[in-house]
């Protein structure tokens, strides 16, 4: 758009620069009120956040956030990274828009009447209720037909109509529901609520219409025969290995890699042996990102928590975003991690 010979990218730009020239940084609320509010400018957030990013690949913005660590290694001339922020989860305006290959999380959900018992209390952390405003900022993060996996409770009578909001505000922000599948915790029982249970729900929703990771074993194994391979008592992935060795292409269709289980049945640890109520097994989440991601893509999770998300990411070999609001928290997670995959994280200045 050009407006009086400038063009109002640069103008947006010129004004930032101008206005918090003598600030040690800003934030992308900041910017937005200036740009919207004292300078008047008809532009949506997303126009400004971009002339941010740009301004920051330009060399005219640089905006630290402090409390972000970050480990590297290389694996056959690959690099893995693993990115720790301590910051409020809801709050993405750190990441790009649309550069995230898959969001995995659990968000601490407040309903008190399921997580209280007598005089018990089952969650000790800060809790909340998703907003419209929390799925428009996992759409914004995700790449198109990327997946969303958001582990929820078992459907009860106190929370149906919470779980019922979550799928209408997903819809609402551009996300499709794509399948549901328990947690089934091994031989783990609680006897809360009316009846006995021992699952948690594992809710999966794809940014637009779902990607491409499900082998099409039918046109694969025609390359296959039409390079002269010998298939005979393949599976669908051997016959993919042997396609991807001769250079030949590998062919996809819309999906998860693989059909998904009637169930995830991993065995939570003991609470004793826990860094904190809610955490998942490493095994579970492994499982999950199999499903929907690919090697050295990059995954995140917001409400990281004990941090096993970034365990399983590393062992996988995906990059990983994992932020964690509670400062003693955030510790435990970081030292679960190191202690867990034999690395030492480096607090890092956090460009965006």
């Amino acid at each position: 758009m050009i407006l009086g010979g400038i063009s109002i990218e640069n103008t947006i730009q010129m004004s930032l620069f101008q206005y918090f020239l003598d600030e040690e940084q800003f934030s992308i609320q900041e910017a937005t009120d200036l740009v919207k509010n004292i300078k008047n400018m008809d532009v949506n957030n997303e126009s400004i956040r971009a002339r941010i990013y740009e301004g920051v690949d330009r060399g005219i913005f640089t905006k630290v956030t402090r409390g972000v660590y970050k480990v590297t290694r290389q694996i056959e001339g690959k690099e893995n990274t693993c990115l720790l922020i301590n910051g409020d989860g809801r709050d993405l305006s750190m990441i790009k828009d649309h550069s995230v290959d898959g969001i995995i999380t659990d968000h601490p959900y407040d309903l008190q009447k399921a997580l209280t018992g007598g005089n018990r209390k089952f969650a000790t952390f800060e809790l909340f209720r998703y907003e419209s405003k929390d799925f428009k900022e996992k759409q914004r993060v995700l790449k198109e037909n990327a997946f969303l996996v958001e582990f929820i409770p078992e459907e009860s009578e106190v929370n149906y109509e919470y779980l019922y909001e979550i799928k209408k505000m997903a819809r609402e922000s551009g996300l499709k529901y794509f399948a549901k599948v328990s947690w089934v915790k091994g031989n783990f029982v609680s006897n809360t609520g009316r009846k006995a249970k021992n699952s948690e729900d594992v809710m999966i929703f794809s940014n637009g219409e779902p990607r491409n990771l499900k082998l099409d074993a039918k046109k694969n194994l025609a390359v296959a025969k039409e390079n002269n391979l010998d298939v005979k008592g393949k599976s669908s992935y051997e016959i993919r290995d042997m396609l991807q060795e001769n250079n030949l292409d590998v062919h996809y269709m819309k999906g998860t890699n693989g059909m998904l289980p009637t169930v995830f049945n991993h065995q939570p640890k003991n609470v004793k042996d826990k860094i904190m109520e809610a955490e998942k097994p490493v095994e579970l989440i492994e499982e999950i990102i199999e499903y929907i991601s690919k090697p050295y893509e990059t995954l995140l999770d917001q409400f990281a928590g004990s941090g096993n998300f970034v365990i399983a990411c590393y062992n996988k070999n995906r990059n990983s975003i994992a932020i964690e609001k509670d400062n003693t928290m955030f510790e435990k997670m970081k030292n679960n991690i190191e202690e867990n995959i034999d690395v030492k994280f480096e607090e890092i200045e956090y460009e965006c």
